[in-house]
C-alpha cells in the first residue's frame, strides 16, 4: 500500500488490514532522505513498512512537468502512477488512500482498467466511497493526528521533497503549489476501548 503517514493512507491501511496482509510503502526521490516520522506512523499502526526509492532522474521529469504546466496536478498524478507500477512488479494487490471526489492523485476508470490489464494486479482504493466528512469521523475514532502546512509536517507526501529540490535548484515553486496546503501525520492509533467509548 502506498503510504505517506497521513490520515487517509493510514485509515485505508487499517480498513484493508482486516482482510489482507498489508505492507506499507513510502516512495522518496533521494535514497538518503530520512522519513523517520513516517516509519513511526507505520509502527503506530502495527504494520510493516518500507522506504522505496524512485529511479534516478525521475525528479527531473517531475520538475519538468511542473515547469511546463505551472501547477502540480499532472506531476503528482504521474508520480502516483509510477509508484503503483513499481509496486505492481512485486505485489499481486496494490492499494492507496485516494478518496471520493479527490482530484489529485486520482486514476480515471480507464487508467485503472489499463493498469490492471497491463500488470495483472488488483488495484484497491478502500476510501473511494468515503467522503471527507466520514473520513474525518473515522479518523477521529481510530487515530491521533497532527496537522500543518506542507513545510511543517514531516510526512511522506511528495510535495515537500519536490519543493526542497526546486529550491535547491533555484526554481521558484511558490506559483506552482497552493499556499497553506494542509497535510497530516499520524502519531498514534487509538485503543479499541477508546474507539468504543467514542461510538457511545
Amino acid at each position: 500500500m502506498l503510504y505517506s503517514g497521513g490520515k487517509d493512507s493510514s485509515l485505508a491501511a487499517i480498513l484493508l488490514s482486516r482482510d489482507y496482509s498489508v505492507e506499507l510503502a513510502t516512495f522518496v526521490f533521494d535514497p538518503m532522505r530520512e522519513v523517520s516520522q513516517v516509519a513511526a506512523a507505520a509502527e503506530a499502526l502495527g504494520l510493516p513498512w518500507r522506504k522505496m526509492t524512485f529511479a534516478p532522474g525521475f525528479i527531473d521529469e517531475v520538475i519538468g512537468i511542473l515547469n511546463r504546466c505551472g501547477y502540480p496536478n499532472e506531476a503528482i498524478n504521474e508520480i502516483h502512477r509510477r509508484s503503483l507500477c513499481v509496486l505492481a512488479q512485486e505485489y499481486e494487490v496494490v492499494a492507496d488512500g485516494t478518496r471520493f471526489l479527490d482530484r489529485v492523485p486520482m486514476l480515471t476508470p480507464a487508467e485503472v482498467q489499463s493498469f490492471e490489464d497491463r500488470t495483472g494486479v488488483s488495484y484497491i482504493r478502500p476510501l473511494l466511497g468515503f467522503g471527507r466528512r466520514e473520513i474525518k469521523r473515522l479518523v477521529g475514532q481510530m487515530l491521533t493526528v497532527v496537522y500543518g502546512e506542507t513545510s511543517q509536517i514531516q510526512n511522506g507526501d511528495y510535495e515537500r521533497e519536490i519543493r526542497d529540490e526546486m529550491t535547491r535548484r533555484g526554481i521558484d515553486w511558490s506559483g506552482i503549489f497552493p499556499k497553506n496546503h494542509q497535510q497530516s501525520l499520524v502519531t498514534g492509533r487509538k485503543e479499541l476501548r477508546d474507539q468504543v467509548g467514542e461510538y457511545q
